[in-house]
């Protein structure tokens, strides 16, 4: 065999029946392996999180890359290569819902993303949504600042911005499920999501400014599109019944947009005004004492991290509703291949089966 040839053969794709077979070989004691295909390198952290729970003596799971032999990367990489073929109880994909979710099989990838078993969603838009979910941003200021202190109500904030948005976030859904994306592309409606000029102690004033700009886009729509204002009742009530409310509409807009642009917008502001005030306690308990106060000032400036580091490790999202659903996805898949692996011990051990009374 070529040397070229014998490479591909060890570096090429391989499917969820290569990896069965192989852990029909592993000694009794070790663990079953299950590999995980990811979009990016950002994605691995997140999907080991969410993965490492359900490992046990018996089971692992290996999160990687999607192509063994070049540097490709992302959702369509993993869902249309053959990769995309090779799923089963031994090798999945974890992807970004993305809007394919909430197309509920109205595009092509949409219907692959819902209807393949070994393919797992976040549900939410992508894991930086998660990462921005609002009960957890005070502990990310936390983390940052090393300051206990609430100056501001990031759940009150989210809550506000996702009601302003949901009714053109709703008009996004419906135009690109007729396939309309040109009509009003994603970028344009993400410059219309965006908050501006915040400012944290009168934030209803940016707000105020989206409100107006969300309103006239909305208005706009109902006049460009008369035969579809009829349909958004109907549309909303089955956002609702997939999990997108008026108050959480956050978490289904582009991922990284909400991380920059409604986020961190907020979190930079706050973890500004928390650093400084701790470095005035700092000063005040210091008194007069240069050398000390020089070596506690240091030590709390080493102490802190960046704020966007912190909110991409931001692992406090374990409450979310959409979060237990993807939990529900992968217990659901366990049991399956658990129940198959004791029907096939049973048939192959019918002497072990209990005799019927």
């Amino acid at each position: 065999m070529s040397k070229k040839k014998k490479y591909k053969k060890l570096t090429g794709y391989v499917n969820s029946s290569y990896v069965d077979a192989a852990n029909s070989l592993r000694p009794t004691k070790k663990k079953k392996r299950i590999i995980a295909y990811v979009e990016s390198y950002e994605d691995i952290f997140f999907w080991r999180s969410v993965l490492s729970e359900f490992e046990t003596d018996e089971r692992e799971f290996q999160v990687m890359l999607p192509s063994r032999t070049n540097l490709s990367r992302g959702k369509k990489q993993a869902m249309t290569n053959k990769l995309g073929t090779g799923l089963g109880k031994s090798m999945i994909a974890c992807v970004d819902a993305d809007y394919d979710y909430l197309m509920q099989g109205h595009t092509q990838y949409s219907r692959q993303l819902l209807g393949n078993p070994y393919i797992f969603h976040t549900y939410v838009y992508a894991i930086e949504n998660y990462q921005c979910y609002a009960p957890s941003l005070h502990n990310v200021c936390v983390m940052a600042t090393l300051n206990d202190r609430n100056i501001f109500d990031f759940e009150a904030y989210l809550s506000a911005y996702s009601t302003i948005v949901y009714d053109l976030f709703a008009w996004t859904v419906w135009l690109y499920r007729q396939q309309r994306y040109a009509d009003f592309p994603l970028s344009t409606f993400l410059n219309f999501a965006s908050v501006k000029n915040l400012n944290i102690y009168s934030p209803e004033r940016a707000l105020d400014e989206l409100k107006r700009n969300v309103d006239r886009k909305v208005a706009w729509m109902e006049r460009r599109f008369p035969q579809a204002k009829s349909q958004m009742p109907a549309l909303k009530q089955e956002l609702r019944e997939l999990g997108v409310e008026p108050q959480n509409t956050y978490l289904y807009v582009q991922g990284h947009h909400v991380f920059e642009n409604v986020c961190q917008a907020a979190l930079d502001p706050v973890c500004t005004v928390l650093r400084r005030e701790r470095e005035k306690e700092i000063k005040r308990l210091a008194g007069n004492h240069k050398q000390q106060l020089d070596n506690e000032l240091a030590s709390y400036q080493h102490s802190q991290c960046a704020v966007g580091q912190m909110l991409r490790r931001n692992t406090d999202y374990r409450e979310c509703p959409a979060y237990e659903r993807l939990r529900q996805d992968i217990i659901n898949f366990l049991s399956a291949d658990q129940a198959s692996a004791d029907q096939a011990a049973s048939a192959e051990n019918p002497q072990q089966q209990t005799p019927s009374a």
